[in-house]
């Protein structure tokens, strides 16, 4: 588990303006999360938000690069991409962090269903 940085700490309290986000260490970097889903990831210090086909175009258009890793000697690339250096400017921010957490909510309402268990 990484140590809580700074940097995790103050985007803690900068995204407590959206609802009751909650920074966890996890894998070596921090998750960001709002009602139970992951919207950001910190990596090196470094705040990467969810992206989707329906806000990708926005970081993409902005050149903002997609977070990548290292894993068994390939690169893999995962759906957050960096956020602007905007952090400490809410109301340039904002937008980014609401798509992103539209992404994620969407990403979760197109996961498979769980079936109802039958009872009885």
């Amino acid at each position: 588990m990484a140590p809580r940085s700074e940097f995790a700490a103050f985007v803690e309290e900068v995204l407590q303006t959206v609802g009751p986000v909650d920074v966890r260490a996890m894998f070596g970097g921090h998750g960001v999360f709002l009602d139970g889903v992951m919207f950001g990831l910190i990596a090196d210090d470094v705040l990467y938000l969810k992206v989707d086909d329906g806000n990708r175009g926005l970081f993409a258009d902005a050149g903002l690069e997609a977070f990548v890793f290292q894993s068994g000697g390939r690169a893999v690339t995962m759906s957050f991409h960096r956020a602007p250096d905007a952090l400490e400017d809410w109301e340039r921010f904002k937008p980014w962090v609401a798509s992103a957490i539209d992404a994620s909510r969407r990403a979760r309402n197109s996961g498979p269903k769980q079936r109802a268990r039958r009872r009885g």
